[in-house]
């Protein structure tokens, strides 16, 4: 084993101690020697072990290390540290300005497990609450972890959105606005993506030599029908060389089943198709289908004639449920968020701020609930006829049972319930721990059913049959959070909540005024689905909304 081998090892070891909080003295001793191995000018390897001693910085217990490298190839104490560490916290110390003791106050202190998690927590202004991570810190840790995130090649739909016009402009330049189209997985909207594809009508070979000019001009793979090249930010770009675009764009926009179920039904020549506005509407069309749009081309049973409505649209959303003040961890004032509510024209905000349990995101305790309430009274004085209705995120407990004291919970208008904390459960605690929690008369939504950050945690495992009906039988509403690595509840349960009379509720669990647009990414999702505004609780007007309120009182 080289002397450069011999020290990362003993350079781990000394910061996996450092994030279980071991003894400094130790992890130091270990560092000091993996810095003065990597810089010896002779191999450790060749050298008399009782010469070790000579070299500064390796005492016996170094020295026991190094032996059992060498004799072994590996160090029974670093491979125990090694299993008792999550994978993403040892991930963590990618992160540039990350050392080991702040991950074991990300890890220990804030229960965060991975870096997904920790760039969630930061887009949740959830570091400042901790000491030695200041405003400047938590804005270096996430764009650090955003370069790291991107350059594993997965991406959120929201971060893939942000991309699309510069690369549009560079193929609508080469090949001309007309001869391209952007397709596959993007045009379908899911939630996260491994490429971002189109169609162009133009050769292969043509594609190849337009490409030659582009930085980097990375192929990564050929197929009979496309080239894939990689970006310098890990995104591949996905090229169908087309004959015929509006085909191509069909069939690669479809999935296998949708697109065979639809070739399957039987055209009619004398239908003439009209100049739609997208080149493939004229499958639907020749067929006398209505044209179902691209979110929707998932399978056979999206040709079902209860999939022939019109998807929600934003424009449908009326008011603003689920957002966070800086009375708890959002970035702005109670005020701030409800002038922007007012000047996107919505008629209404639920404030949601974490409850007392929730220590790390500024819980508000009893009195802190008092005071809030009585200014949100203030604010509707101001403000009318705008209404901030008093709700609270309330966590749900491992028991089940809800945070707060029933006096307390009974002065909110309404509450959502959600789990933040203990989130390694399997399928029945996690069911059971959510169905108590609805079963609460107090429950009026549930907050993001799973717990899942995309491409960062899969959540806990729930039987989702259990906890919709649950939700059906006592009336509380669905929330498909709209922040971009949620959108959860997942759009593929939609249609089973709406068939059994559950509300959902598109809410964009906004911490700053920019995060009130995510609502867009939650209407996207929906539109996989038979959502329509009279099923989504955020399209109800106030007057409603004040309705349904006074009804699940009264029930």
């Amino acid at each position: 084993m080289e002397n450069a081998q011999l020290a990362e090892h003993l350079d781990l070891l000394s910061k996996l101690l450092d994030i279980h909080g071991a003894d400094s003295f130790k992890s130091k001793s270990y560092a000091a020697a993996a810095f003065t191995i990597e810089k010896l000018p002779y191999p450790l390897a060749t050298t008399p072990p009782e010469k070790w001693k000579s070299i500064r910085g390796i005492g016996s217990s170094v020295a026991g290390a190094i032996t059992q490298l060498l004799e072994t190839g590996h160090l029974v104490q670093l491979n125990e540290l090694l299993n008792s560490t999550p994978t993403g916290v040892v991930e963590m110390l990618q992160i540039k300005g990350v050392g080991p003791k702040k991950i074991h106050t990300i890890w220990k202190e804030m229960g965060i497990e991975s870096m997904g998690e920790l760039l969630y927590a930061c887009q949740e202004n959830r570091l400042l609450h901790f000491k030695g991570f200041g405003e400047k810190t938590q804005v270096s840790i996430e764009n650090s972890i955003r370069f790291l995130l991107q350059h594993k090649g997965h991406f959120l739909y929201a971060e893939i959105e942000v991309l699309l016009p510069t690369i549009e402009s560079f193929l609508y330049q080469q090949f001309g606005k007309e001869k391209v189209a952007v397709t596959g997985n993007f045009r379908r909207q899911l939630p996260t993506l491994e490429e971002l594809a189109f169609v162009v009508v133009a050769s292969k070979e043509s594609i190849k030599e337009k490409f030659l000019t582009a930085q980097p001009p990375e192929l990564v793979e050929e197929t009979d029908q496309s080239l894939c090249y990689k970006l310098k930010n890990g995104l591949a770009i996905r090229l169908y060389a087309s004959e015929n675009l509006s085909w191509d764009l069909f069939k690669t926009s479809s999935s296998t089943e949708f697109y065979e179920a639809v070739l399957a039904v039987p055209e009619y020549a004398d239908i003439t198709p009209t100049p739609t506005e997208a080149p493939d509407d004229s499958f639907f069309i020749r067929r006398k289908l209505p044209v179902i749009s691209p979110a929707r081309r998932e399978s056979k049973k999206h040709l079902e004639k209860a999939y022939f409505t019109t998807p929600i649209q934003e424009d449908s959303i009326k008011g603003l449920i689920h957002c966070h003040s800086n009375w708890s961890d959002g970035a702005n004032s109670i005020e701030e968020m409800a002038l922007a509510c007012i000047e996107k024209q919505w008629e209404y905000m639920v404030l949601s701020d974490h409850s007392a349990s929730a220590f790390y995101a500024n819980g508000l305790k009893a009195d802190r609930v008092a005071a809030q309430h009585q200014q949100i009274d203030d604010l509707n004085k101001k403000l009318a006829p705008f209404r901030i209705f008093k709700s609270i995120e309330s966590d749900i407990l491992n028991d089940g049972s809800l945070d707060y004291e029933p006096t307390i919970l009974s002065s909110f208008d309404l509450i959502i319930a959600s789990i933040h904390s203990n989130l390694r459960m399997n399928i029945d605690t996690a069911t059971n721990r959510l169905l108590k929690a609805i079963e609460n008369p107090f429950t009026s939504i549930l907050g993001h059913p799973t717990g899942r950050l995309l491409l960062s945690r899969a959540g806990y495992p729930i039987n989702h049959k259990k906890i919709i009906d649950a939700c059906a039988a006592h009336k509380v509403a669905i929330e498909i959070n709209a922040h971009p690595r949620r959108l959860d509840l997942d759009w593929e349960w939609v249609d089973y909540a709406i068939d059994n009379g559950v509300l959902i509720s598109i809410n964009p669990d906004a911490h700053t005024l920019s995060g009130l647009t995510d609502v867009r990414y939650g209407v996207r999702v929906a539109q996989k689905s038979r959502l329509t505004p009279d099923m989504n609780l955020s399209s109800f007007s106030k007057i409603q909304f004040e309705q349904w309120l006074a009804d699940r009182k009264r029930s």
